[in-house]
């Protein structure tokens, strides 16, 4: 089919996917090797198509770089970017991070929404266990049309902050926290299960899922 470029024995990359959804497809990379990985993004970038690329590692951001220098990796968001899928947003995304471990997650959210074109606001190190944190930044987030929440553990962050904004709260857990949080589904179940009405959930670690969510409502009319 026209809008589908074969990439050797192992991908397919959706050309036209910009043209359905608005945004072209990204490319998940955990899971593939560097090689596989930085060949789609050649086939993305010869047909002129803004690369954002999730779960990358050093070893595919040095493959990448060598072939396309103007590429930038952000290795504690752990995405690649060359060029920008770009549509400039009036309002404000802001994501927050209940903790450091949590960076790499709320940090994919960030590059994410920055990449499809807007406006971000990043907090960190503002969870439950020391709320006062919070409290200190509440006047900055009350200014966000859209905000993700990004937590580990118990997973509680998303739940407090709904209650004390208007704005829609995307919550994102993390597989961050000791061995009953069972790689983050405890958190994610806590999200799931708030009582706090205007939250929205993706999965576990996904920064990615959360920041492009967050787009979409932040492009609403």
């Amino acid at each position: 089919m026209e809008n589908n470029l074969k990439v050797d024995s192992f991908a397919v990359i959706d050309t036209l996917r910009e043209q359905r959804t608005g945004y072209p497809e990204a490319v998940y990379c955990r899971g593939k090797t560097a090689e596989q990985a930085a060949s789609i993004i050649a086939g993305m970038r010869e047909k002129g198509i803004p690369v954002l690329a999730t779960k990358a590692s050093a070893e595919l951001a040095a493959l990448v770089a060598a072939r396309f220098p103007e590429a930038r990796y952000d290795a504690a968001a752990r995405t690649l970017t060359i060029g920008t899928a770009r549509r400039e947003q009036k309002g404000l995304v802001t994501v927050v991070a209940a903790g450091t471990s949590d960076l790499p997650v709320a940090l994919e959210a960030v590059r994410t929404a920055e990449f499809l074109g807007s406006k971000v606001a990043f907090f960190a190190d503002i969870g439950v266990a020391g709320i006062h944190r919070l409290f200190d930044r509440l006047p900055d987030i009350r200014k966000a049309r859209v905000i993700v929440a990004v937590a580990g553990m118990e997973g509680a962050l998303p739940g407090v902050i709904a209650g004390l904004v208007s704005a829609p709260v995307i919550a994102a857990p993390t597989s961050v926290g000791y061995g009953a949080s069972f790689g983050g589904l405890s958190a994610l179940l806590g999200m799931l299960n708030s009582c706090a009405p205007g939250i929205s959930v993706v999965n576990i670690d996904n920064g990615f899922g959360a920041g492009y969510q967050a787009n979409l409502i932040n492009r609403l009319e």
